[in-house]
């Protein structure tokens, strides 16, 4: 791996890697500053009811639509797996693209979801209100029911 990186400036063999905010002092202290409302707004806290009804509407909504293999969730990130064949988890083909249809799909519904392959992302921010929680999950339910055939 390293000798993939080895060469020549000229070259552009560079690791090429990083992030936005990387070592800017502006950032690191916008950062500083949300841990400190975050400790005393008690923001960690408050959003557990949030957790505990997003976990109560997908289980109603999307957990039991015949295309979903599996919903992955940790606090109010979400993961909803979208396959072909329920029952055997059988994977829809690489081709056909069904994450980013959805994800395409669910715009129309006012909502801003990103696929990972054939996993439809769910990372509402911490701030989501009950009756956004329901626009989400609604409309994600609606989008994957329609373009995968309920």
């Amino acid at each position: 791996v390293y000798n993939a990186f080895l060469g020549e400036y000229g070259e552009y063999k560079t690791f090429f890697h990083g992030h936005s905010y990387t070592g800017n002092a502006l950032a690191c202290a916008a950062a500083c500053a949300c841990l400190d409302v975050f400790a005393e707004e008690g923001t960690l806290e408050a959003i557990q009811p949030k957790i505990s009804y997003l976990e109560k509407m997908l289980a109603q909504e999307i957990e039991p639509l015949p295309h979903v293999g599996e919903v992955r969730q940790l606090g109010l990130m979400v993961g909803i797996e979208l396959v072909e064949d329920r029952a055997s988890r059988t994977a829809y083909p690489m081709d056909s693209r069904m994450g980013a249809k959805v994800c395409a799909d669910v715009r129309n519904r006012g909502v801003i979801l990103r696929p990972l392959g054939d996993v439809v992302i769910l990372m509402p921010p911490l701030a989501i209100s009950k009756d956004e929680i329901d626009l989400l999950v609604s409309a994600a339910a609606r989008s994957i029911s329609e373009v995968c055939g309920a």
